[in-house]
């Protein structure tokens, strides 16, 4: 069809990231908690609101992270985990774009 705008394949890569990212209950969980908790979690901290492992939380936390749902900041010998918040916002935005309801650009939705 000519002149339907199709996403820019970085676009796509993006989004098909973050939809990955929150493929996982876990993942879904954890992000749940960090934005109800309004304030930056440890690993320990996490832990002890979901029914799965440290070490598990930390595999998740790094796919949330490299995904930018979650930003990292050191602080001592831990980390601390919270919501990014641009991110976020920039989400719901996604599901409208790859649905073929809004702009199409990254750049137009999260600039």
């Amino acid at each position: 069809m000519k002149g339907v705008a199709v996403l820019d394949r970085a676009t796509a890569e993006t989004y098909a990231g973050w939809f990955r990212a929150l493929a996982d209950p876990t993942r879904v969980q954890i992000l749940n908690l960090l934005a109800a908790a309004g304030t930056p979690m440890t690993v320990g901290e996490i832990v002890d609101h979901v029914d799965v492992g440290q070490s598990t939380v930390s595999a998740h936390l790094k796919i949330l992270t490299e995904a930018r749902f979650v930003l990292a900041e050191p602080r001592g010998t831990a980390r601390l985990y919270r919501v990014n918040q641009r991110c976020v916002s920039c989400f719901p935005t996604a599901a409208d774009v790859v649905m073929g309801r809004a702009a199409v650009t990254f750049a137009e939705v999260c600039p």
